[in-house]
């Protein structure tokens, strides 16, 4: 084996993305605990006779073995990763997605997707999704685990939003006050309290701690985060967003509501 290859045993992937690969094959769009993301080929799954089509699926936490260089490789094994259960004693297959999960966590794929950098390692990333995964999985309510993953991976990345304090002066945030959202820079103290991209101090302090029951604070916080990832996206268009659009205009005719 050259210097360049190199040979990874066993080590925690999940499957972002994949697509058919000349007659048998797939190519697999993977993210890695410890290599980040790669395109891996696996070779025969396609077949009458393959053991593993079932298992290189997205969602599900798996340990791959491959070797090659760069930023691409030949799959030579898979097998599925045990998950805890709660009481983290014995080890249990992972859960099925929730059908009403499922578009949300092609969300997180392909933010992944769009935001990660081939082959740069990043663990917390990786735990991260693992841990959205494991909420939406146990039937947590969904916009609650976007939320908190949308922020935490926008502060992994770089692009961390400041709740606390005023973007200009470093003050602490008022309840009372209100604040203009400016991506990149953060929250600025406005006295229009109407005007678009303007979120109440007490709604700010609320995502700041998590605190999603109270009300308004999840819708407020939605548009927040999408603002902050239209900032790191650049430009580029989420496929999941144009989904949730048309599922929704088709939910409201069915209902007979206005779109």
């Amino acid at each position: 084996m050259s210097a360049s290859r190199r040979r990874v045993e066993l080590a925690p992937l999940y499957v972002l993305h994949h697509r058919p690969w000349r007659d048998t094959s797939r190519m697999l769009e993977v993210f890695t605990r410890e290599h980040g993301r790669l395109t891996l080929f696996a070779r025969g799954v396609r077949g009458p006779k393959s053991r593993t089509a079932s298992l290189l699926q997205p969602f599900r936490r798996l340990l791959g073995s491959w070797s090659g260089s760069g930023d691409a490789g030949q799959l030579t094994a898979v097998e599925a990763a045990p998950v805890k259960d709660q009481t983290g004693g014995a080890e249990l297959p992972a859960a099925e997605l929730p059908a009403g999960a499922l578009l949300s966590a092609w969300y997180l794929n392909e933010l992944l997707l769009k935001l990660t950098l081939r082959t740069d390692a990043q663990p917390a990333i990786f735990d991260l999704y693992d841990e959205a995964l494991a909420l939406l999985r146990a039937g947590e309510s969904v916009p609650p685990v976007l939320r908190m993953f949308e922020r935490r991976l926008l502060e992994l990345l770089g692009y961390g939003i400041e709740f606390g304090s005023e973007a200009r002066s470093g003050a602490a945030l008022q309840p009372e006050a209100y604040y203009h959202f400016h991506p990149g820079l953060g929250f600025v103290e406005t006295r229009a309290a109407t005007t678009e991209g303007v979120f109440a101090g007490r709604t700010l302090l609320a995502i700041a701690a998590e605190h999603w029951q109270e009300s308004g604070v999840l819708e407020d916080a939605r548009k927040i985060m999408r603002l902050a990832l239209d900032g790191a996206l650049e430009g580029r268009e989420l496929r999941t967003r144009d989904v949730a659009r048309a599922v929704s205009r088709r939910t409201a005719t069915r209902r007979g509501e206005p779109s």
